[in-house]
């Protein structure tokens, strides 16, 4: 028994609540995994885990034994990574998460950068809207809108900002007429965008004399992708708040226009989120200190004060 890799294959048996979900990020056949759990359990000469069909939980003894194995891993980690050797290089494979819009329009055409920086990484890019649950779907990072609620498992590190934009076509604007307060929105309709969260469409937040305002649109669309969203908007179907850095170039060309320019919201953090370790990888490392340099350099380009 290889009783480094048994720790390892039991702390992200744990981790994941699944050994399937661990055997497919470790890359392992799921027998060598149950294996690994079982040789561990006997060597030990305890039970580590309790297995129904559906769910795993640790025993107490597991859980002694979890916090050690985590602690051990953590501070190997942290030795290695101090070192110019490889074992301290960025390397091996990395599953990171983010909204679609952000994958396709700021990060996908940068990529190349990062793999040219880091030629080791074996980089996984997941792109949806939904919340996901970074331990248990073996997401090592993930990049989030809005201000992250606080977790005991997972750290949020800012890496920029960006501002929402009240706008919609030409053709919306020529038949509905354009907007000049917000009282004047309740005459009008809106593309609606369903919060995973809340399983309804967001309310619109403006800032007025100091003030948080919330204001419900009449939505006669609801979608909950973002680009469905712009498109919706690019069609004449409501008015649109997307992200500032999602309609820029629509901006540009005149295909969508900027209403209520006076009427601002607070702006909107961008955020890493990954798991929250005693030591960060450097290969998670490399990727929040990437994007955090990548988005810091676009967000010059998202001010949208002259449209």
């Amino acid at each position: 028994m290889d009783r480094f890799q048994s720790m390892q294959i039991f702390t992200r048996v744990v981790e994941m609540h699944s050994f399937s979900r661990a055997a497919d990020s470790l890359s392992l056949p799921p027998s060598r995994v149950t294996r690994a759990v079982k040789e561990l359990e006997a060597f030990l000469g305890v039970r580590l885990l309790q297995r129904t069909t559906r769910h795993i939980s640790l025993t107490p003894d597991g859980t002694l034994y979890y916090d050690n194995c985590r602690r051990l891993l953590d501070d190997l980690e942290a030795v290695e990574s101090g070192f110019p050797g490889s074992a301290g290089q960025p390397r091996g494979r990395l599953r990171v998460d983010m909204t679609l819009s952000l994958a396709r329009l700021v990060v996908l055409p940068r990529i190349k950068d990062f793999q040219s920086r880091f030629p080791d990484v074996e980089l996984t890019l997941t792109a949806a809207d939904r919340t996901v649950e970074l331990i248990q779907e073996g997401v090592d990072c993930a990049i989030r809108a809005g201000t992250p609620e606080d977790s005991p498992t997972l750290v949020a590190k800012r890496i920029g900002a960006f501002e929402w934009v009240t706008c919609a076509s030409p053709e919306y604007l020529a038949t509905h007429g354009t907007p000049s307060t917000l009282e004047d929105l309740c005459d009008h309709y809106a593309v609606g965008y369903l919060s995973s969260r809340t399983a309804r469409s967001m309310e619109w937040n403006f800032v007025v004399d100091g003030e948080s305002r919330s204001i419900r649109m009449r939505d006669r669309l609801i979608v909950n992708d973002t680009d469905a969203y712009v498109v919706s908007g690019l069609q004449g179907l409501g008015l649109v708040r997307p992200g500032s850095y999602m309609v820029l170039d629509h901006l540009r060309s005149g295909r969508l226009l900027r209403v209520l320019p006076d009427y601002t919201a607070p702006m909107v953090p961008l955020s890493a989120l990954y798991p929250k370790n005693r030591h960060l990888s450097p290969t998670v490392r490399a990727f929040v200190d990437w994007i955090a340099e990548v988005v810091g350099k676009a967000e010059k380009e998202w001010r949208v004060d002259a449209y």
